[in-house]
């Protein structure tokens, strides 16, 4: 079979940590992305998330990581716009990728926020059924980082600083085009081909035409690319749970097989009211992989493979699987580090 021709290999990470010392946690992830951008990687990505022990504002984090690394992309996926204000989201990204040196990727989803009935005032201002977190929400943000001039041209911000027209700012030129859109279903894939964010899909989708995974997959692919309006080439990066065993030693070759199968049956069939589906992990020796990975139907039509790592990794395990990652299973994908 045809070797795939990867052009860039990324990794995601959790950020997880113990709630008793969470800066060795967040020390320890910092730590691991300057260490893939040592091996190769062209990019590394962070979940957000809320009222967990993990990273709940990926902006701030991500500005940290600026500083402890000089090429990678940086990325997160992602974010929830219902928690969002769509105008301090964008401040707080276009100063990111301006300390980044134009390297940062934000991947987003609509909807509301998961949390919201739990947090109530703490969080909403006013009646929650009033408040906009459709893809209108996104496309705010969208808007706001093309950093347009606002008000009339004679419009001018006075302060002690002087006398400034308004817009946006810091403007980070071609963020904008650094959208990506976490979607799902064959609408949310519609959406974003038609407003011109990227395209990430991992190991989760909901069974609308189809109770395969992959058969799934596909055809938000292909819903994807025949939709596409962005103003440049459209994106995919594809997310996959890949474990290889070849640099560990047995006890944590195990654990990584203890830890697919416990996730196995999920993957049988559609789970729940929403019929969310599940793609398998990825657990074996590189050689393996290598082979499971060139059949993936989804990866041909990927610039990017994102290697998703699971929680609760000891920071040794995430070490290993990076190092196997590049040296031993994306080289067979057609992968070159640059």
């Amino acid at each position: 079979m045809a070797l795939l021709a990867i052009q860039r290999l990324a990794f995601l990470v959790p950020g997880n940590y113990d709630d008793a010392d969470p800066r060795k946690g967040l020390e320890e992830t910092l730590a691991l992305l300057a260490e893939g951008e040592a091996l190769g990687f062209d990019g590394a990505w962070v979940r957000q998330r809320h009222l967990e022990p993990g990273i709940s504002s990926a902006a701030t984090f991500l500005a940290a990581a600026t500083q402890r690394t000089r090429r990678i992309g940086l990325g997160v996926a992602v974010i929830q716009m219902g928690y969002e204000n769509p105008f301090r989201l964008a401040e707080d990204l276009s100063l990111v990728d301006v300390l980044s040196g134009g390297r940062l990727e934000v991947g987003l989803s609509a909807g509301p926020p998961p949390h919201g009935n739990l947090l109530g005032e703490r969080f909403f201002d006013g009646e929650p059924n009033a408040v906009d977190v459709s893809h209108g929400r996104v496309k705010r943000l969208a808007a706001n980082l093309d950093g347009d001039w606002l008000g009339e041209p004679d419009a001018r911000i006075v302060s002690a600083a002087g006398s400034h027209r308004p817009r946006l700012r810091p403007y980070a030129p071609g963020l904008r085009q650094r959208l990506w859109y976490g979607a799902g279903s064959l609408r949310s894939v519609r959406w974003a081909a038609e407003n011109g964010l990227h395209l990430l899909v991992g190991n989760i989708n909901t069974a609308e035409e189809a109770d395969d995974f992959l058969d799934v997959q596909a055809r938000h692919v292909a819903t994807f690319r025949a939709h596409w309006r962005g103003t440049d080439a459209p994106r995919i990066a594809v997310g996959r749970v890949i474990l290889p065993t070849d640099g560990a030693d047995a006890a944590t070759r195990e654990h990584y097989r203890a830890f697919a199968a416990g996730r196995h049956g999920r993957i049988l069939a559609p789970q729940g009211e929403r019929r969310t589906l599940f793609a398998p992990d990825l657990v074996g020796p590189a050689a393996e992989l290598v082979e499971r990975l060139r059949a993936d139907p989804i990866l041909p039509f990927a610039d990017t493979l994102r290697v998703e790592l699971p929680y609760n990794l000891a920071a040794a395990e995430s070490r290993q699987i990076l190092a196997d990652i590049a040296t031993l299973v994306a080289p067979g994908l057609g992968w070159a580090a640059g």
